[in-house]
């Protein structure tokens, strides 16, 4: 399984109050297809730097998780079809490692002393 980040804005134009609404539907989404959520960051409303279509600004949600990389295209072509999600970007992130590579020189140097 590889971590990845999923940047999803979400066409909430005349609807501010499900906002929550779909965001748990769409995590429901993305458990149900078999990812591991590990973080979910609702950042907020913005306005879009020019206007593309009929919409002006969007609800910005990231989302932190682990698949198997064949999801991916399995989401995308899921979430292309959903209206309430007006763009999505996925990227995939470094493994999480529970210590950081410095700190293991730094724990050697020190039990040498």
């Amino acid at each position: 399984m590889n971590r990845y980040e999923a940047l999803l804005v979400l066409n909430t134009q005349g609807k501010d109050d499900t906002v929550k609404d779909v965001v748990d539907r769409l995590e429901s989404e993305f458990e149900k297809e078999g990812a591991k959520i590990e973080q979910v960051q609702k950042m907020d409303k913005r306005q879009f730097a020019y206007q593309a279509g009929e919409l002006d600004s969007g609800f910005y949600v990231n989302f932190v998780f682990n698949a198997e990389p064949q999801l991916i295209s399995k989401l995308r072509s899921k979430f292309k079809l959903d209206p309430e999600v007006y763009r999505q970007h996925y990227q995939r992130l470094k493994p999480k490692s529970e210590s950081r590579p410095g700190n293991d020189k730094v724990k050697k140097v020190a039990a040498e002393k």
